[in-house]
């Protein structure tokens, strides 16, 4: 196995660090070429989790009241094709609530590839809130493509950045299924040729990634 003897890129170190602030559809890096249906720029798009309180609708009433456990929703297999030399099992980011957002993370570091895959998903209060919330998100963005299929909706951007000669190729799902967002990012990039993977590997990777967390959501809820 060959290893690499110089650090990681800032960007990619300071995703390793213990504390992780992820946002539904926050993006932070510039847009490159893309084929539809995965083209887009992302741009900062915050989302605002309503807080719920003791006059809020009853939960029950809500077609998906609750986050499922996202280190269960993409199998092992997948894991293993997507980021190699990861721990099946992922780790979930702590969140100040569990019903309204889970988030879960492989990374690894085989040789000189690095890989970086994350799953979230974010409860709103109503279907409104959340087409709301994602029609915000995906409205912020220019050249993007839906992901047809998936959800009630989703939409797929694909991004390449250049630090000290590195490139690194980022890719984010947000999808929508009733009152619930769910949001895969995925991201690559090879310290020996200082190239990224390519946009097709990414983009299906966190397409695939996306469509089992989205079948996980449904299934958790019956």
């Amino acid at each position: 196995m060959r290893s690499p003897s110089f650090p990681l890129p800032l960007a990619l170190t300071a995703r390793l660090s213990p504390v992780v602030v992820l946002a539904a559809a926050g993006w932070a890096l510039s847009s490159g070429p893309l084929a539809a249906p995965q083209a887009a720029e992302r741009q900062p798009a915050e989302q605002k989790t309503e807080s719920r309180s003791a006059s809020a609708p009853s939960t029950s009433t809500k077609a998906y009241p609750a986050a499922p456990a996202p280190c269960e929703s993409v199998s092992k297999q997948t894991v293993e094709s997507l980021v190699p030399g990861a721990k099946a099992a992922g780790k979930e980011i702590p969140s100040t609530d569990t019903e309204l957002r889970r988030t879960c993370s492989w990374n690894a570091l085989k040789g000189y590839d690095y890989r970086w895959l994350d799953v979230s998903y974010e409860i709103m209060q109503s279907d409104e809130a959340a087409r709301n919330s994602y029609t915000a998100g995906v409205e912020k963005k220019s050249g993007g493509g839906a992901v047809p299929g998936l959800g009630d909706s989703a939409y797929s951007v694909v991004n390449l950045t250049t630090e000290d000669k590195q490139e690194t190729r980022e890719g984010v799902v947000i999808a929508r299924a009733a009152n619930a967002l769910v949001t895969v990012t995925y991201n690559g990039s090879d310290f020996e040729s200082k190239k990224a993977p390519s946009t097709d590997t990414i983009n299906k990777g966190a397409i695939k990634a996306a469509k089992e967390a989205v079948a996980a959501l449904e299934s958790d809820k019956g």
